[in-house]
């Protein structure tokens, strides 16, 4: 089982290695966005509203991201229906934000930390890896997605992770027998 596990996941990162690195280093520029806009208000203008402000930097963030991502990491994948891309990447963002600002409101409110450096690193360390591991994954096979399926070299990498329906092969098909609807052969 771990053996198969780890076959999945080498194939899936030599699959997608080059995806990887321009996701890691948009995601580094959002990072810094992100973290400076944060420290930033933390530091003024919203000194006193930790998770709003953490919602604002992920959203400024996010715009940068969206940006990149469609024009240089995934831009070999992007949908011709630009507002569809553009609301499934800012749902999927969503998620990944509310991942962030989870961890700023349980390391404020349920653990009772309220000191800028521990805010920042449960906001900005804890939540964004959180949140990105999530996001790459869902603009991977969900927003960026459209044309993947129909690239040989990607033809099964939904199967690899079980993510999505799998396509039906006209072998496949053609082995199973037909079945009537009450289960019989």
């Amino acid at each position: 089982m771990l053996i198969q596990i780890w076959g999945k996941l080498m194939g899936l990162a030599s699959m997608m290695w080059r995806e990887v690195a321009k996701f890691g280093v948009v995601g580094g520029v959002a990072f810094i966005i992100d973290s400076g806009i944060y420290l930033w208000m933390l530091e003024g203008p919203m000194h006193d509203s930790e998770v709003k402000a953490k919602i604002i930097a992920g959203v400024v963030a996010t715009m940068f991201s969206w940006v990149a991502n469609r024009f240089w990491t995934f831009r070999h994948r992007r949908q011709s229906n630009v507002v569809r891309e553009l609301v499934m990447f800012l749902i999927m963002n969503a998620i990944g934000l509310g991942i962030a600002a989870a961890c700023v409101f349980i390391t404020k409110y349920w653990i009772g930390l309220t000191d800028t450096t521990s805010l920042f690193i449960a906001g900005s360390v804890v939540g964004l890896v959180l949140g990105t591991i999530f996001r790459f994954f869902a603009y991977r096979f969900w927003v960026f997605g459209a044309e993947l399926d129909a690239e040989e070299k990607f033809a099964h990498d939904r199967e690899l992770l079980r993510v999505g329906p799998e396509p039906v092969s006209a072998e496949r098909g053609a082995a199973e027998p037909n079945r009537s609807p009450d289960g019989a052969a």
